[in-house]
């Protein structure tokens, strides 16, 4: 019997977005799209961020003054209650995707695993 991982996989999406993680998450980045206050702060912290990690991995150096930038833009963004709730709900997703992650490895671990045990892979 064949099975089709991608037949799995779209199960898994569509399952991913009927969870309570997903739905919860969708309505707070609705909510922080609604405010206009909301989402100037946190497109500001988004951009922020993704400067810095693309300076990081570049081998750029990352400057004080954009650190303290980061900093204070990251305490906007925790005072603010829609924003830090969204921040939340992403948590929480990304939790769920680890989850999920680990179960699809098991294969994996437990075959390299077992490999290990038996002395085959130094």
């Amino acid at each position: 019997m064949s099975i089709n991982l991608y037949d799995h996989a779209n199960e898994m999406e569509r399952a991913i977005r009927q969870s309570e993680e997903f739905t919860q998450l969708k309505a707070m980045y609705d909510a922080v799209n609604k405010d206009e206050s909301a989402r100037g702060i946190f497109e500001n912290f988004r951009d922020i961020q993704l400067g810095l990690q693309e300076k990081q991995m570049s081998g750029a150096e990352i400057t004080e003054e954009e650190v303290e930038q980061a900093q204070k833009t990251a305490q906007l963004v925790q005072q603010h209650e829609i924003i830090s709730k969204l921040m939340e709900s992403e948590q929480r997703m990304s939790m769920l995707i680890q989850e999920l992650n680990k179960v699809i490895m098991k294969p994996l671990e437990e075959l390299y695993g077992s490999m290990e045990k038996d002395g085959n892979v130094q």
